[in-house]
């Protein structure tokens, strides 16, 4: 019953809420338009069965036209919806405001305008649904109408546009239509951030972003690799033409909210000169920033703006690229940056929050160069080697899901197998456990100062991981310790220490998958969200084992099978951790308890299966990004 809790304990605290939304999308979604689903389906990219049709290309400003939402085939149903009239063009505004039409079957909510969405109030399947818009009073150019469609819970897709319609001014005469009809009134217009899909970044063999890498000018980018691949999630490259030092730099992974290059002297984030491209009511503008040591963000407060120039910008779909040009030779917060004579790491960033003052967290993602170099330097620039954060990983997960797993289910189960059988003077399950334990030990410790090596100081990332690591590392290496001078058996003291030593080892055990779980949301880890499932159905299966185990100890001490006495030491984790041989009679000690056999086979059934999954993960951890690294791999083959 207690690891029964203890295991709810942890899946109460991984398992997030699933967010279902059957009376229609919030007000939360308007600029993404992407459904919460189960957590975070994806939505489908596929080709949608589904078409937004306006019945008319051109209309006049303030008046109505219809749209309808069909299927092909008309077979094909579908259960919600969410549609915006957008600008054709940057800044993407959400535009005019739709009628209610069908109280029924359709919604509006306000996505900083009256009425300028409109969705479903419930999952009745529906086609070929018509609905009335009216085009702004104030408004000539082109207009898109783009849609979320969910055919099912976990089948939908995002960002179906419909065809393009023109709106002229009201005076001229546009052609004779179905669907339009005079004003009713004026909708309000109003700016909200385009809508871009969250899906991993295609090679893109013709951006000229990557022509001369290597050759005429350095970049380089994140995930490992990607640049020749031409798969970066963001890039940068400097160009040195004279004494005119470029930095160009590109981003659309995940909509960020700016993208950013800095100069270091450690490539670790802290007092770094920083030029910064941030998409501001869709126009790309250039700052200049400051790292300060404590949270990651930069601020543009006292920085001079006025020793770069922007070239070249664009913001097209979610897409930051610029060039920026820098002074050679610069003081920022009283120190030199000589880009002529000076060699600096380069930082690459990007996150998904800016405002007018700074740039915050990199949440998106962030690399820096292995070594300081000179940029006029044309070469591959290398990224910081990565194996301590990816040695932290592996250790960590070998220790918690491998051999504390196995060692606490030997200390629990086994302590009447093998009878008679010793290893270096102890029973078979004792030597186990406690070498079991020592591996655990021995990588958690190791785990531990590695990764504050790695980071050079304590975490400034909000996430838990940190301090439930350091939970977990503090009752680990005070485990052997109290086992070191545990009392003798049969003192008064061995029970409280019997408790002690359970309930530590099984609360570091606890803390320390809860802390693999929150792991996985690391950006800097790079591990994929499904990993997620994984470790669900590690722990399922662990607790699945803890059952069967459990059961044949309750069926014994039930009396259902002979030899009650001597079972009930196998049944129990409170019995003394080193057996006195006079503490039950010879015939005890000469054979095993029942149902050791089936013991027996179920522990190598478990071994393998725990294999299996640490296996899995170290290697997921050792190639993350473990799809950017199938994907390159693949490609290689191809080539």
């Amino acid at each position: 019953m207690r690891l029964v809790l203890s295991i709810a304990v942890v899946l109460g605290v991984l398992i997030g809420p699933s967010i279902t939304l059957p009376n229609g999308a919030p007000e939360s979604v308007c600029d993404t338009m992407l459904p919460f689903h189960g957590g975070g389906i994806p939505p489908l990219t596929t080709a949608s069965p589904f078409r937004i049709t306006p019945v008319t290309s051109v209309i006049a400003s303030g008046q109505m036209l219809q749209v309808e939402i069909e299927s092909f085939p008309a077979s094909v149903v579908f259960k919600g919806f969410m549609i915006q009239a957008r600008n054709r063009f940057p800044p993407n505004q959400v535009l005019g405001q739709f009628e209610l039409t069908d109280e029924g079957a359709i919604k509006l909510i306000n996505c900083g305008g009256e009425g300028n969405t409109a969705t479903h109030t419930n999952t009745a399947h529906k086609k070929d649904l018509a609905l009335e818009w009216i085009a702004p009073a104030d408004f000539k150019g082109e207009i898109v109408f783009n849609a979320t469609i969910a055919q099912d819970y976990d089948k939908f897709w995002v960002g179906i546009e419909s065809t393009p319609v023109k709106i002229v001014e009201s005076g001229q005469s546009p052609p004779a239509v179905v669907g339009i009809s005079t004003t009713r009134r004026a909708p309000t217009t109003t700016t909200v951030p385009p809508y871009v899909a969250p899906t991993t970044p295609v090679a893109d063999t013709t951006d000229p972003i990557y022509e001369g890498c290597g050759s005429t000018k350095g970049c380089f980018g994140f995930p490992e690799g990607c640049v020749e691949t031409r798969n970066c999630r963001a890039v940068a490259a400097v160009i040195v033409q004279g004494e005119r030092y470029i930095f160009e730099m590109k981003s659309g992974y995940k909509n960020p909210a700016y993208i950013a290059v800095g100069l270091s002297n450690d490539a670790k984030m802290g007092d770094d000169s920083v030029i910064e491209c941030v998409p501001e009511q869709g126009v790309v503008n250039a700052y200049t920033s400051w790292t300060s040591a404590g949270p990651y963000s930069a601020s543009r407060q006292g920085i001079a703006q006025n020793f770069i120039q922007l070239r070249e910008k664009s913001y097209v779909d979610g897409v930051i690229h610029c060039k920026v040009e820098r002074d050679p030779v610069t003081t920022v917060k009283g120190q030199r940056f000589d880009l002529i004579r000076e060699k600096y790491h380069l930082l690459l960033a990007t996150g998904s929050k800016a405002d007018s003052t700074h740039v915050s967290y990199h949440d998106i993602g962030r690399t820096a160069s292995g070594v300081p170099q000179v940029l006029a330097e044309v070469g591959a620039v290398q990224g910081a080697s990565k194996l301590l954060l990816r040695l932290h990983g592996a250790f960590m997960l070998t220790a918690w899901i491998g051999t504390a797993s196995l060692g606490i289910l030997l200390a629990r189960y086994f302590r009447q197998t093998w009878v008679g059988s010793q290893l270096c003077g102890k029973d078979q399950w004792f030597a186990w456990h406690r070498f079991l334990m020592i591996c655990t030990w021995a990588l958690t410790m190791a785990g531990f100062v590695i990764i504050f090596v790695e980071i050079g100081g304590w975490s400034q990332v909000d996430n838990p991981h940190a301090i439930l690591g350091v939970v977990t590392t503090v009752l680990c290496f005070l485990q052997p310790i109290g086992a070191y001078f545990r009392p003798h058996p049969g003192t008064k003291r061995r029970p409280l220490f019997n408790w002690l030593h359970w309930l530590g080892g099984n609360l570091a055990h606890i803390i320390g998958i809860v802390a693999i779980f929150f792991a996985v949301k690391l950006q800097k880890a790079e591990l994929p969200e499904w990993l997620d499932f994984i470790l669900v159905a590690f722990v399922a299966f662990h607790v699945f084992m803890h059952l069967i185990f459990s059961i044949l100890s309750w069926i014994q001490i039930g009396g259902c099978v002979s030899e009650r006495r001597s079972q009930r030491v196998t049944s129990f984790p409170m019995a003394d951790m080193t057996p006195s041989r006079n503490s039950m009679s010879s015939g005890e000690r000469k054979q095993d308890a029942a149902f050791s056999g089936f013991r027996k086979v179920m522990l190598f059934f478990y071994i393998l299966i725990i294999l299996g999954f640490v296996i899995a993960l170290v290697v997921i951890t050792a190639l993350a990004p473990i799809e950017d690294t199938v994907e390159s791999i693949r490609k290689q083959i191809m080539n």
